[in-house]
């Protein structure tokens, strides 16, 4: 679109109010530690799938400057854009926040044939502590498992509420559900600080519940993802990915060792057992055959077989160190 044109058609748009601004939406207004980093998500409606989206910074819309662009190298500086179609959101990450950080930013849609379609929210970086912050935007949990998030408050003035972007909110004292999931609110006071704590308790996760939120107190908000898994998925960062890949390899070694050490020990019993068997069945053999030999034996069998050593063994014990010759062995047989 020509550039004096899409200027005319930006310029009808901010006098007339005319556009579908409830296609796009995100938070309205986030406070941010000083050198922190912030990631606000911008949610737009499915036919929006194919549509550039870029991050624009001003109050205006007319005059609004753009920072980043999801068609273009999707960093710039310090600030960053990516955009899931799946979801149909994309997100803006801002790091190493400072002061000057501090405005008017857009979400917005580019269209080809009609004005862009934006919605508008505040950043505001403290160097003190946030009016309202989480201790980390990510979560996960596991289907039928349940995920905590605490928001902080500065001061407790009116209660908390923790909402699904684009959908129904929960407040303190109250009970509710998404998507079938139990979700409970508990606000305590900190012991240490003059602050609050918003504790979040969301039970019975469902894959549904994959999503943003956001804790809300007064005119703030700050978006939380919560990413659900199955229980067999494993739930960490890349480099705990690669370490549970090393876990569950150097698992499977052991168990390999452990089934060899099984089957060397029965193994080893089953010869252990052959070869007592081998030893008795010969003790045996050998027994029975000098009964046999010693029942055999006559002085005259000695005489011919000319067995001295073996007749005075089994005919004469009490001379078993002297060997007899074998006439004599027949001539005390003989008496």
């Amino acid at each position: 679109m020509a550039p004096h044109l899409l200027l005319v058609l930006r310029i009808l748009f901010f006098l007339t109010g005319v556009s579908d601004t409830q296609s796009v939406s995100t938070v309205s207004h986030v406070s941010v530690k000083q050198g922190g980093s912030i990631t606000i998500p911008c949610l737009y409606n499915q036919r929006y799938r194919n549509n550039v989206k870029y991050w624009c910074r001003g109050y205006n819309w007319l005059g609004c400057s753009a920072v980043v662009r999801a068609d273009r190298p999707k960093t710039s500086g310090k600030t960053s854009v990516s955009d899931d179609i799946k979801q149909r959101v994309f997100t803006v990450t801002m790091t190493s926040l400072s002061p000057s950080d501090s405005d008017y930013y857009w979400c917005i849609v580019e269209r080809k044939i009609k004005a862009d379609d934006g919605v508008r929210l505040q950043i505001s970086v403290t160097p003190g502590t946030p009016e309202l912050y989480v201790d980390q935007q990510q979560m996960t949990g596991v289907v039928g498992g349940s995920v905590t998030v605490l928001c902080y408050y500065s001061s407790q003035g009116s209660s908390g509420k923790w909402c699904r972007m684009g959908g129904s909110c929960v407040a303190v004292g109250h009970y509710g559900a998404f998507d079938g999931t139990f979700v409970k609110l508990v606000q305590e006071q900190s012991r240490t600080t003059n602050s609050y704590v918003l504790m979040v308790t969301m039970s019975g996760l469902m894959m549904e519940n994959t999503g943003w939120y956001t804790c809300e107190k007064r005119d703030l908000q700050m978006p939380v993802h919560i990413t659900v898994y199955q229980s067999t998925t494993t739930q960490s960062t890349t480099a705990n990915q690669n370490n549970g890949g090393t876990d569950e390899m150097q698992q499977e070694k052991n168990q390999g060792l452990e089934r060899m050490f099984f089957y060397l020990l029965k193994a080893g019993s089953a010869l252990l057992f052959l070869l007592c068997t081998f030893i008795a069945v010969v003790k045996f053999r050998e027994n029975r055959h000098q009964d046999d030999t010693k029942d055999a034996l006559t002085p005259e069998s000695c005489f011919w077989r000319n067995l001295p050593a073996v007749c005075t063994k089994y005919l004469f014990p009490e001379r078993n160190n002297n060997t007899l010759s074998v006439q004599h062995i027949m001539k005390e047989s003989l008496q």
